[in-house]
């Protein structure tokens, strides 16, 4: 299958400092092993086709039990029926990986909370930046 049964977006790559970042930690300077640019392009090529090609059939599956969002299952399903069943015990462990990290990850805090201050003392603060507003407007431009 190619990118062209799929709407012909010949734009989708993959980072190409992220694919030699991985050939890297793959292939050690130590082992002498170098991977030749035009190698690095065909690597980007076959994982974007893999993507695709698991990605369609996830879809087709979710499609089929009437859901609108591709979950876990539908990706393993996919594997599976595509003959890459040797994935999916990676692909679930990855996955139970990613859901570990989401819960312990830090949530992002709001300005308020970055700011230190009460909420009392912020509606106090913006109350007197209406108020200031609101004088420079009523009395025009000071002279």
């Amino acid at each position: 299958m190619s990118d062209r049964e799929f709407g012909g977006n010949e734009d989708l790559s993959l980072p190409k400092a992220t694919v030699q970042k991985i050939i890297t930690e793959i292939l050690p300077s130590s082992s002498g092993l170098t991977f030749a640019k035009d190698a690095r392009d065909l690597l980007i090529e076959c994982c974007v086709e893999f993507i695709t090609l698991i990605s369609s059939e996830a879809n087709d599956l979710a499609e089929k039990e009437a859901k609108k969002t591709i979950a876990c299952e539908h990706v393993t399903k996919a594997l599976e029926e595509l003959g890459f069943e040797d994935y999916v015990q990676e692909v679930l462990a990855v996955a139970n990986d990613h859901r570990e990290q989401q819960k312990t990850r830090e949530k992002k805090q709001s300005k308020m909370e970055q700011s230190g201050l009460s909420e009392e003392e912020l509606l106090r603060q913006q109350q007197e930046l209406f108020k200031s507003a609101t004088d420079k407007y009523n009395h025009g431009p000071q002279e």
